[in-house]
Parts: C-alpha cells; sequence; structure tokens
C-alpha cells in the first residue's frame, strides 16, 4: 500500500469514503448498486489507480450500514420517460438477511441521512460518462422506508445484544429527524433504554 497523487493510501479508489459515495449518488438523485460500482471504477480509471471491485462493494456496504446510502423502495423512484418507477429497480425488501439475491446490484441507493455529500476529483465528468437518464427521489416514501429500516435495525441490534451498533443506530436518529419530517423517538428512546439497562 502506498500514497497516491491524491494522499490517499491503499489500493482501493480513494471515492471509498462514505461522503464521497454519496455525492456521486446525489449527482443523480439515485443509482443502483451496479451503476454507482461503475462510477467508482471510472473515477479510478480517471486516475489511473487499479480497480479493487471487491473493496468497491466493501465500501457501498460500510455507506449502507452507516446510513450515509439507503436503500430505496421502487415507489420512491422515477426516472424521466419511465412515468414512474424503472422496472430494472429491485425492491430491497426482496434482499435475504445477507442482502443476497440474483438482483442485489439492481437495488437503488439513495443519499441517506447520516451523509454530508461531498464530491471525489473528476466527479463532476460522470455524468456525461454514465448513461443515466434524468432522476428524482420522492422523499416522503423514502424517509418512510428508512424509519422502518431503522426500526428493524434496532430491533436486530437489541436482540443481538449489539451495543456498539445501537451506538452508531442512535446516531442516525438524530440525522434522520434532520434529515425528514419524521420522528424517530420511539426507536431512540428503545435504544437508549437497552444501552442505559
Amino acid at each position: 500500500m502506498g500514497d497516491r497523487p491524491d494522499g490517499s493510501e491503499g489500493d482501493a479508489p480513494s471515492v471509498a469514503a462514505r461522503d464521497d459515495l454519496a455525492g456521486v449518488v446525489d449527482l443523480f438523485e439515485w443509482l443502483t448498486r451496479e451503476e454507482l460500482s461503475e462510477a467508482l471504477s471510472e473515477l479510478a480509471f480517471k486516475r489511473r489507480s487499479e480497480v479493487d471491485d471487491d473493496a468497491i462493494a466493501a465500501a457501498i456496504d460500510v455507506a449502507v450500514a452507516e446510513y450515509a446510502l439507503v436503500p430505496a423502495p421502487p415507489a420512491a423512484l422515477s426516472e424521466a420517460g419511465a412515468g414512474g418507477a424503472p422496472e430494472a429497480v429491485a425492491d430491497p425488501a426482496g434482499l435475504d438477511e445477507e442482502g443476497d439475491t440474483d438482483n442485489a446490484d439492481a437495488v437503488a441507493l439513495a443519499v441517506g441521512p447520516a451523509a454530508f455529500p461531498s464530491l471525489p476529483a473528476d466527479a463532476e465528468d460522470l455524468p456525461h460518462i454514465l448513461d443515466v437518464p434524468e432522476r428524482d427521489v420522492d422523499r416522503e416514501t423514502l424517509s418512510e422506508a428508512v424509519v422502518e429500516r431503522l426500526s428493524e435495525d434496532a430491533v436486530t441490534a437489541i436482540g443481538a445484544g449489539d451495543a456498539e451498533r445501537l451506538e452508531v443506530l442512535a446516531d442516525v436518529t438524530y440525522d434522520i429527524e434532520a434529515w425528514a419530517p419524521v420522528d424517530a423517538g420511539d426507536i431512540r428512546d428503545r435504544i437508549v433504554d437497552e444501552l442505559d439497562g
């Protein structure tokens, strides 16, 4: 592992920082995992860096786990000329607990409540490189899905006695209230009760 011209280290593209991932997604409103991976590969190519597909997948997984990126249900998505949710987008509710499904790469990701989107170098060229139509996200539908996922994550972490995960989720309950007009107080109370217990 060595330093690269942009000052970062390692073999994975430096765009793997979660806020940079959110910045790339924010350029398009939403991207499927496959499209985001392609975007990151393009950025790595432009920087003459080697593309590490496993590192890209891991970086996306971390961003999703930390709510910088959130899986978006098809009902929250629209695409110019599609007249509604694009048919090629998979519903994240159809994934199993490990996220395994033949359609995992087709799950759409949108910017989540824990993100502070930032654009990595050369990202402004991506709209000219990727063949992505104009897109939009219904924030109300998306926020409802994110609150539901947050509640499920909290129940899972409480069941597992995972204090570290609960600390992360507690922070997200504040982030989500600043991000959308939702109330995560009940979820936060459950988490705090568990952590204090």
